[in-house]
């Protein structure tokens, strides 16, 4: 498809008042978008759900021009727009009860992709659960299986970050424009996502990153998978919602158990309580999404239970020089700087980079220890 065939679903989806689900219906009826805005107001009634001010809506359309100025925006910022009927449209985002019909995108969507997981968790992760996803995501991304995550603070980040580190595909839905980098200090991320998967959002340019909009992305992050992983999640956690989405969409929930003195647990133990998946490693995933590959997930499991190896030898000379300033224990980002004389924007790039080698980890308070540790 050009430009000039999504300009009428980029206008179809800006009309509010008309959702997603009403969107499906509107089009398996007319066959197109432009045969919605063709349409007459009874062949429009004749559509199950039809509301009068939602046809009102429709029959007077008059953003035609902020539409085309949205087409030549994301144009300009080298941004892709997919549409539902597209051939790379996500085809298991396809099949859920209220897809949307737009996706900006950042990257490339494939059709490998419909092989993937959802990673999700808290945002106040712990030191041991970020070091486990980024574990479990290398692993799932060095065998072929993409990860989709949101790409927030804590469980997310890590999620991106450790598939990054495997060679694999990662997706990341933002619950704001793909122009606007939300989390900030995640921007960076952002770039390497997008060269090795996607970034991508239903929201259009622009759009700031509102409370309502994070939920709704969440049936996105499970929509696009075969199944969701909750790594930690406090009993109130918004991973919890994309978790019942990936019930109510007939995919899997898998969880991993935790401390239950910890808030970060409450969740994850819940959903086990409830008949989630209880896993310790990406061969516990793979041997249950793929049953028939016992010897190969053998391998896996001796594989996967081994921490990641310290990629020192393969650091540059400032990589060098900046992972000799980290002692023996945790060593604030402050602290680098002030050994390092490097810039702190500097520093923290050379430490993302050092991280999806293997070298360091991250903790909370961006405090950073060796790999190996």
């Amino acid at each position: 498809m050009n430009g000039a065939d999504r300009l009428p679903w980029i206008a179809l989806n800006s009309i509010k008042g008309v959702g997603n689900v009403f969107i499906k219906r509107l089009v398996k009826r007319f066959g197109s978008p432009e045969g919605v805005f063709g349409a007459s107001e009874s062949e429009l009634m004749e559509v199950e759900g039809a509301k009068e001010a939602s046809l009102r809506a429709i029959r007077e359309f008059s953003g035609w021009g902020d539409a085309k100025k949205e087409l030549e925006r994301a144009g300009r910022l080298g941004i892709g727009i997919v549409v539902y009927n597209d051939y790379n449209y996500p085809a298991n985002l396809r099949e859920i009860y209220d897809p949307p019909h737009v996706l900006y995108v950042k990257g490339s969507l494939l059709p490998e992709d419909k092989v993937a997981l959802a990673i999700v968790g808290s945002r106040m992760a712990t030191p041991h659960g970020r070091q486990l996803t980024m574990r479990i995501a290398r692993d799932l991304g060095s065998r072929g299986i993409t990860v989709v995550s949101g790409g927030a603070r804590g469980i997310d980040t890590e999620a991106h970050r450790g598939t990054l580190a495997g060679k694999g595909r990662t997706i990341s839905v933002l619950g704001c424009g793909v122009d606007i980098a939300y989390p900030s200090e995640n921007r960076e991320l952002f770039g390497l996502i997008s060269r090795s998967g996607a970034v991508v959002s239903e929201f259009p340019l622009g759009a700031p990153p509102e409370p309502n909009n994070f939920p709704r992305r969440n049936r996105i992050i499970s929509g696009m998978s075969m199944g969701v992983l909750v790594m930690e999640a406090t009993g109130d956690s918004g991973s919890l919602i994309t978790a019942s989405y990936s019930l109510e969409q007939g995919r899997e929930v898998y969880a991993v158990p935790g401390n239950v003195a910890l808030p970060t647990s409450r969740g994850t133990n819940s959903l086990i309580k409830r008949g989630a998946r209880l896993v310790e490693g990406a061969h516990d995933i793979l041997a249950d999404m793929f049953p028939n590959m016992k010897e190969y997930l053998k391998e896996l499991g001796d594989e996967a239970a081994e921490p990641a190896a310290v990629a020192a030898g393969n650091l540059d000379p400032e990589e060098k020089m900046l992972f000799d300033c980290i002692g023996m224990e945790p060593e604030h980002i402050d602290t680098l700087v002030a050994r390092s004389g490097l810039p702190a924007s500097r520093a923290l790039t050379l430490l993302l980079n050092m991280e999806l080698k293997g070298a360091v980890k991250q903790l909370a308070g961006m405090r950073f220890i060796r790999g190996c540790q």
